[in-house]
């Protein structure tokens, strides 16, 4: 199960679902934890799923709906999406039935390596409004792959003086599964003259020595062959052996003794190859060639042995790859020496890797609007960025800012994920446009920093009504004019864009000495020409008054007159 980790509020919501079911012929539990809150649009918690790996493409693996307690409707009007950090895409949305199906067949050794708790994880995006929620498949483990030694064989010299109760270690097996599924136990046969001794180290693994139980003779049996088989505990079991070909010498009465049984040391990541990061020491009381101690690896993880070699003559343990605070943190090399007589002792380097600032901040933009209305309301969210940093510590704390003098600013959620939002009114006939630059910056020494720019466009609003350019117009026609005549025009502006700063003129409805005032002049409703309808005689009347209106294109239109 997955903690949510939720912070505290005024309203909490929980709730448990436990599902069976069978899927692709293997057994698939699936196990629900959902606490949800909304804080400025954004969902909080956790959906849980725990399915066992290599199930078949189009596989279910849940019903997010439902378990999300959202319609059907709301994913397909949201546009619901997968955002995940990985570029590895396990998982898809069937967005029109509202169920996570399983997109690439999983492989937990590939995905997790030797990592027990094996999870996807990543966030269903909703739009209109915008709302995110994680979401966790946990992988376990399936019994695929049998225990197998790095060498099929290996050769011990042993001296036919050795005592009983000598140790001699062994090569260890490598399972790629984890926990029941990986190694369990180890056997030895034939067991007339050797037992195994088993120790668990601190970091889990089995260390195997073979103990001798009573002495050899070498005049009776010059070589014994001995097949070391190791056990997992899955179902079905499976098993892998390698053959211990032991040849009898002649007295050599000392073994090899490590100066420490634990040796530790630090390396600072990115360290260039070469390195040299310890040094174990060994002596043999032995004189001549008895005495020569040969340092080995005895590892059976490959990336400790392609990261670190120990120099078989002097023990100086040294870098030969990359060494990535990111991906391991802390390494245990385990150390035999052996002397040219066969005995051996072992001891182990435990090794911490030293963060430094080598990544910056990554922004990743979850989902975002282009175009924002005018009218919008404060706390508007625009966009959902997520910030990812993987240093440590100081080095991957990061913080984020804007660039100044624009009407918006940065919400932070949880986990680094970051809402942007209008932080005051906009006015498109101000700033039709932002280009909106977000920065982050960890504090690591020396800092590094990225930033990303967003451009949004501000649409408009019919919030402006057409103005005329005076506030009044008088003019002077000359009696028995020609009927149509140009008399003059009348112009108006509208602050608004396109549609809604359309200019329409209409001749407002009134009366001239009892007769409608269309009778006598009319107005070209788009350029705001004054025509006369008549021809005027200045006897019967010498001057009139009447009202012009200019109405924009908007809905509803907006209006004045002169």
């Amino acid at each position: 199960m997955f903690d949510a980790g939720i912070s505290s509020v005024s309203y909490i919501w929980n709730i448990s679902r436990i599902f069976a079911g069978r899927i692709s012929d293997k057994a698939m539990h699936r196990q629900v934890v959902f606490f949800s809150f909304v804080l400025v649009n954004t969902v909080f918690g956790q959906i849980s799923y725990s399915v066992p790996e290599e199930m078949a493409k189009r596989s279910l693996l849940g019903n997010i709906a439902e378990d999300l307690g959202l319609d059907i409707k709301r994913f397909i009007s949201g546009k619901a999406k997968i955002y995940t950090r990985s570029s590895d895409e396990y998982v898809e949305l069937n967005r029109e039935r509202g169920v996570l199906l399983v997109k690439e067949r999983i492989d937990r050794e590939a995905l997790c390596a030797e990592t027990e708790l094996c999870s996807l994880e990543f966030q269903i995006i909703l739009e209109n409004p915008m709302e995110f929620y994680p979401v966790a498949v946990q992988i376990t483990d399936v019994n695929d792959h049998p225990p197998t030694f790095e060498k099929e064989n290996i050769a011990f010299q042993i001296s036919e003086s050795a005592a009983a109760g000598a140790q001699f270690v062994l090569e260890t097996a490598v399972d790629h599964d984890v926990g029941i599924n990986g190694v369990q136990k180890y056997e030895l046969k034939p067991s007339d003259h050797f037992a195994l001794k088993l120790h668990n180290s601190a970091d889990g693994n089995k260390n195997v020595e073979m103990v001798l139980q009573k002495p050899l003779d070498r005049e009776k049996q010059e070589q014994i062959n001995l097949v070391l088989t190791a056990v997992d505990g899955g179902e079905p079991q499976m098993s892998g052996t390698m053959q211990i070909v032991i040849t009898v010498l002649d007295a050599n009465d000392n073994a090899p003794v490590f100066t420490q049984k634990t040796y530790k040391a630090t390396v600072t990541e990115n360290s260039p190859k070469g390195t040299v990061v310890a040094t174990v020491t060994a002596s043999d009381a032995d004189e001549g060639s008895n005495s020569k101690i040969t340092y080995s690896i005895t590892n059976t993880q490959e990336h400790v042995r392609k990261i670190f070699k120990v120099n078989s003559e002097n023990g100086e343990v040294s870098l030969i790859g990359n060494i990535d605070f990111e991906r391991n943190k802390h390494f245990q090399i385990n150390i035999r020496a052996n002397d040219n007589g066969g005995l051996t002792d072992s001891c182990k380097v435990v090794i911490d890797v030293v963060d430094m600032n080598d990544n910056k901040p990554e922004i990743n933009i979850m989902s975002k609007s282009n175009v924002i209305s005018e009218d919008s309301e404060i706390y508007t969210v625009v966009t959902m960025i997520n910030i990812e940093d993987r240093d440590s510590g100081e080095n991957g704390n990061v913080k984020c800012f804007l660039n100044e003098n624009i009407p918006f600013i940065l919400k932070s959620s949880t986990n680094n994920f970051y809402s942007l939002v209008t932080d005051s009114e906009l006015d498109r006939e101000r700033a039709s446009e932002y280009n909106i630059t977000v920065s982050c910056s960890d504090e690591g020494v020396p800092s590094l920093s990225s930033s990303v720019t967003l451009t949004l466009q501000i649409s408009d609003v019919n919030d402006n009504a057409p103005v005329f350019e005076r506030s009044s117009y008088e003019a002077y026609i000359v009696e028995n004019n020609t009927p149509g005549l140009s008399i003059f025009t009348v112009k108006a502006t509208d602050a608004d864009w396109n549609q809604n700063a359309r200019v329409s003129y209409i001749l407002e409805d009134s009366s001239v000495n009892g007769v409608p005032v269309s009778s006598y002049v009319s107005v070209s409703a788009d350029s705001g020409v004054i025509h006369a309808v008549r021809s005027f005689d200045y006897e019967q009347i010498k001057d009139f008054r009447f009202h012009v209106k200019a109405q924009d294109g908007g809905s509803p239109p907006l209006s004045s007159n002169v």
